[in-house]
């Protein structure tokens, strides 16, 4: 399977927290999966952490991308079709990086990794 964790997924198993649903983390710990980390979500957790409203990055943010290898986990650039997408989504979704997520999860049939409900509206197939 390959799985698209979501922003808040990426953190909260950086840092271990129990906010992972037991069946989330199994599937991320599973080495059989390919697990896919947007440049979207080291885009957000930087510009957030910059503004303070993320202080439990401070232990990886600066050193993001081997916090990302160091899991194993895969970088997904973001595309120009990935650009288009996101900004041709329609509802309610105003976080451009949710935007993203969702779009690269679409054109690439990614299993998302979120917590959010209404991302299922455009979709995804969500795991939590």
């Amino acid at each position: 399977m390959q799985l698209l964790l979501d922003t808040h997924a990426l953190i909260w198993w950086l840092i271990g927290s129990a906010r992972l649903r037991t069946g989330v983390r199994h599937a991320i710990a599973d080495e059989t999966n390919d697990k896919l980390i947007s440049a979207a979500s080291a885009w957000e957790i930087t510009t957030k952490h910059r503004a303070g409203r993320l202080p439990e990055a401070d232990e990886f943010v600066s050193n993001i991308r081997e916090a990302i290898a160091g899991e194993g986990f895969e970088e997904l650039s973001i595309t120009v079709d990935d650009a288009a997408r996101a900004g041709a989504l329609p509802g309610p979704l105003r976080d451009p990086f949710d935007r993203m997520l969702i779009a690269q999860a679409q054109s690439r049939n990614l299993v998302f990794i979120s917590n959010e409900p209404l991302f299922d509206r455009y979709g995804v197939r969500r795991l939590w």
